[in-house]
């Protein structure tokens, strides 16, 4: 009987962990579940308030539950709360809600954090940090329990703005630097934990069993927490942790000590060892106390103990047999919608693969198709350049040869003129002056050569003819006003000559005619889309709809003004016929002809005679 009396009291106080007074216990509970910015969480609420509770009934001094705190409330209740640590001997934070890890730092989430930005979680949220600096005053045991491992949402859409950085799905290990600290997770760490299909989270229906049992160590009460959890998830999720406390037992609620004091008879020491059992109320307990005492009334009393130990084994066995068939019966259920959910998902994904593809398909074809239009167009100008190009070849060929045809009347001109009289000569050679330096050219040459290398730099569109006319002068004026020249435009001049030819390209700006458009050193003919046309301003414009058919009044007054027009006489057109003096050769003016005039030479001598042109 002594030995027994002893070991029971061995195991009584190191239940009480040598505390020799009243200890001191304050907790601070928070349940976050009306986020703003992100899905209703149905438990935290529900966790914090059993959890709240549990500390009532456990006999602590001061119990504050915050639900649904925004980030200024929680702060204000953290520092709040480390006033009231200064003075306690147990500190305890309970927290249910969202968290999140940043770079390996762990974070609380307010219900009014956004988190758009991986930044804003500095800002917004309230690091774990606080929190340990909160129970940081307790004398003999500072403890924070965490129900904040959930799949967090805002960790799927805040955006990085650093590619590097890292976001984790649960809350990063955690060592504490302050001793008689421990930090539990309701799941490991980088795992996330289940929020359950209950009314409160398997972490918070365990820690509400297991944490409040008189004189039981923390560390074999999370032991316990740990292995309900396993089983309730069937091995999902698994707490942790972290911390460590010295070598004396730790309890959340410490045993009613028990006073021993002088024994006047056998049956008061029985029966102060059958309240000691009472105590511990175990099976191993009840069968020392019955092999120690095996007979007699407290005897009948154990007996009837045990066999409410057996009884109430019997039912936590039968009860967590069903929980495990309903666990299997949810599984199994979850297990069929998340099939149902794939096969849906799989299906979405195939149809948006095929519009992908479809639309593919559809792009190159289009691309295809303006490939072909795109070389269709090219070939079109082409073919239009090359018509151009033919065009102007032959024009330059024509202009060529009229060109080489006066060529030769002013040589026979000149001939003639040279043999007539000797003042003729001096007449020519006072109009040459100019040009004396180049006594071998004559001045339509001159003036071909120049109207060829204006033609060269851009400044003069017609065919070098050497008839140094109005159009040939303001070709030379132009090339004044973009050369920054002064040549007298009137003249065609050795000097301008030299001028022109040490130009390597273009002076002047290229000017096309009505309908083409200027590509490089070419005109290029404007091509319009159909039911469109070039206007006046060189822009495609849109083909006006035919007006009406004229009535029959209409036709009739066209009929006689198309009468009119061909009954009067026809204008006088060119005779073809070409006039030559001292300067050139030019075909006769419309309206006019050529009649022998002036005072001729005698006949007979075998040249012709002088011609005037006639006009009116």
């Amino acid at each position: 009987m002594g030995a027994f009396r002893l070991v029971t009291c061995l195991i009584l106080l190191l239940g009480l962990g040598g505390v020799a007074h009243a200890e001191r216990r304050v907790a601070l509970v928070i349940g976050n579940s009306a986020y703003k910015s992100a899905p209703l969480l149905s438990n935290p609420v529900n966790d914090a308030t059993l959890v709240g509770g549990m500390f009532k009934k456990a006999g602590f001094d001061s119990i504050d539950v915050k639900l649904n705190v925004s980030a200024a409330e929680m702060r204000r209740s953290l520092r709040e709360f480390a006033n009231r640590t200064r003075d306690a001997d147990v500190a305890v934070i309970y927290y249910a809600g969202h968290g999140i890890e940043l770079d390996g730092n762990n974070y609380l989430i307010p219900i009014d954090a956004t988190l758009e930005r991986d930044g804003d979680v500095l800002d917004e949220t309230v690091a774990l940090d606080r929190a340990l600096f909160a129970v940081e005053s307790a004398k003999q045991l500072r403890l924070v329990i965490l129900d904040a491992c959930r799949d967090n949402p805002f960790a799927r859409t805040m955006k990085r703005t650093v590619a590097s950085r890292a976001v984790g799905r649960g809350l990063a290990k955690i060592e504490p630097t302050s001793p008689n600290t421990m930090i539990a997770f309701a799941a490991k760490a980088g795992s996330t934990a289940s929020d359950g299909d209950a009314k409160n989270s398997p972490f918070a229906a365990a820690l509400v069993e297991r944490l409040p049992t008189p004189g039981l160590d923390l560390r074999k009460a999370f032991g316990f927490v740990r292995d309900d959890v396993l089983k309730s998830t069937g091995y999902k999720q698994e707490p942790y942790v972290y911390g460590s406390l010295g070598g004396n037992d730790v309890s959340l609620v410490p045993a009613k000590p028990v006073t021993v004091g002088p024994q006047p008879n056998p049956q008061d020491a029985i029966r102060r060892d059958y309240e000691l059992a009472m105590q511990i109320g175990t099976r191993e307990v009840w069968t020392a106390f019955l092999a120690q005492y095996p007979d007699g009334f407290y005897a009948s009393l154990a007996n009837g103990q045990l066999s409410r130990v057996a009884a109430e084994e019997a039912r936590a066995a039968a009860a967590d047999k069903a929980r495990q068939a309903e666990d299997e019966k949810a599984r199994l259920a979850t297990e069929r919608g998340r099939k149902a959910e794939q096969d849906k998902a799989a299906a979405a994904a195939k149809a948006a693969e095929d519009a992908k593809l479809a639309a593919e398909k559809a792009k190159q074809a289009e691309e295809a198709k303006a490939t072909a239009a795109e070389q269709r167009r090219k070939e079109a100008e082409a073919a239009v350049a090359k018509a151009l190009a033919d065009k102007l070849s032959a024009e330059k060929a024509l202009a060529d040869k009229i060109a080489s045809d006066k060529a030769a009347a002013e040589l026979a001109a000149q001939q003639a003129a040279e043999r007539k009289t000797q003042a003729d000569g001096e007449q020519k050679i006072a109009a040459l002056a100019p040009t004396a330096s180049q006594p071998g050219m004559s001045a339509q040459e001159t003036a071909k050569l120049l109207q060829s290398e204006l033609r060269r730099v851009g400044c003069f569109a017609a065919a070098a003819d050497g008839d140094w006319s109005a159009s040939s002068q303001r070709s030379l004026t132009l090339f004044n006003k973009y050369a920054g020249t002064k040549f007298d435009a009137k003249l065609a001049s050795f000097d301008a000559l030299d001028a022109i030819k040490a130009k390597p390209g273009r002076v002047c700006p290229l000017v096309c005619d009505r309908g083409f458009k200027a590509d490089g050193d070419a005109c290029v003919k404007i091509a319009c889309r159909s039911g469109y046309r070039v206007n006046d301003d060189n822009e495609c414009e849109k083909i006006p709809e035919k007006k009406p058919v004229a009535a029959r009044d209409d036709s009739n007054r066209r009929d006689e003004q198309r009468k009119q027009v061909e009954s009067a006489p026809a204008k006088p057109q060119a005779t073809g016929q070409m006039f030559c003096n001292g300067a050139g050769c030019r075909p006769v003016r419309s309206g006019c002809k050529l009649v022998p005039g002036g005072s001729s030479l005698p006949s007979g001598d075998g040249r012709p005679k002088a011609m005037l042109e006639v006009c009116g």
